[in-house]
């Protein structure tokens, strides 16, 4: 098999030979097809994240076949479509796990973290965290909802009801989220980074009845608002923008420094959530929707090897919608 490693935090991943890894109990091998370059990837090769397991192998937006079953994997067969997700194993007997919110495991397995992922050839996967993907639908304009769309819709069910929603960040995630929500009947409100007129007329592609700065006030009073962007200076400005009641959601794993605001922000029963990780109901409920929705998901491709140029064009903003690279 073939991957990009990352060997040293900061540093560029390196193409890899590396011997075909044979699954254990419990686990599967997958032929990569497809693997969404998400934001959290950025967090681990820049060492925003603390203790990642290295050298790594990134990405946790992955599609594939299967092309070898462990010992006692049932429910999956040689050459399914499967897909990928960041939360690549839970413990099953802590508290959360318990509980069923496993997505608070206290000894959880991430996928490109903790564990390889799929900027490879091929990946080893827990088979409990392995969802079958079905026939409908392109590998590239899948890889997506393995993380963009599955924290997307976790944060949207947070979210509540909602009806004028706001999406802070238009990019991966949000471009998702905004025909989920707008497929609901709720009114998408975009904020872009300030001058952005090339996301914003994307957002209002994707159904947003307004779009604009993420320094401009909206038209209305929001129900909610969902924060993407790594940007702790936002939530100051969703929570002036949400209406009394209303909640701002922090859906990223990695967050700048909340500023210190007045009081007065949070005072009439305003709320601020966070969002961690998934659960496989979340996998299970959001996968089965998206092809009733009909999502369209925006795709840059970019072939494995050039996985350090699609992390970097992340890191500027060089394209609407998701990066995916193919092997």
């Amino acid at each position: 098999m073939h991957a990009m490693v990352l060997e040293r935090i900061g540093a560029p991943l390196v193409w890899t030979e590396l011997p075909d890894r044979e699954p254990g109990p419990a686990q599967i091998r997958v032929a990569v097809s497809a693997c969404g370059v998400c934001r959290t990837d950025l967090h681990v090769v820049d060492g925003e994240l603390p203790d990642p397991v290295l050298p790594i192998i990134p990405g946790h937006e992955v599609v594939g076949r299967i092309e070898a079953l462990g010992p006692g994997v049932a429910g999956l067969a040689l050459g399914q479509r499967v897909g990928i997700p960041w939360l690549g194993h839970s413990c099953g007997a802590c508290p959360y796990c318990r509980e069923g919110r496993e997505n608070l495991c206290d000894a959880p397995g991430f996928t490109g973290y903790t564990r390889d992922g799929g900027y490879a050839t091929s990946v080893i996967a827990d088979a409990r965290f392995a969802f079958p993907l079905g026939e409908t639908g392109e590998d590239v304009a899948l890889a997506p909802l393995l993380c963009a769309g599955l924290i997307g819709w976790r944060a949207l069910v947070i979210a509540g009801k909602a009806p004028r929603l706001g999406l802070y960040g238009f990019g991966a995630a949000a471009h998702i989220v905004a025909q989920v929500a707008a497929w609901q009947g709720r009114a998408v409100h975009a904020f872009t980074r300030p001058g952005d007129l090339r996301s914003q007329d994307f957002a209002h592609s994707l159904g947003a009845v307004w779009a604009g700065g993420s320094d401009q006030a909206p038209p209305e009073p929001l129900d909610a608002a969902i924060i993407f962007a790594p940007v702790g200076d936002l939530v100051p400005l969703a929570l002036k923008a949400v209406r009394k009641g209303g909640r701002v959601v922090c859906a990223g794993i990695h967050m700048s420094d909340i500023p210190a605001f007045p009081y007065a922000l949070l005072w009439h029963e305003r709320q601020i959530a966070s969002v961690a990780n998934l659960t496989r109901q979340d996998g299970l409920d959001f996968l089965s929707l998206a092809p009733r929705i009909g999502i369209a998901t925006e795709t840059t491709t970019y072939p494995l090897r050039e996985a350090n140029r699609a992390l970097d064009d992340l890191r500027a903003g060089r394209f609407d919608g998701a990066a995916v690279l193919v092997p």
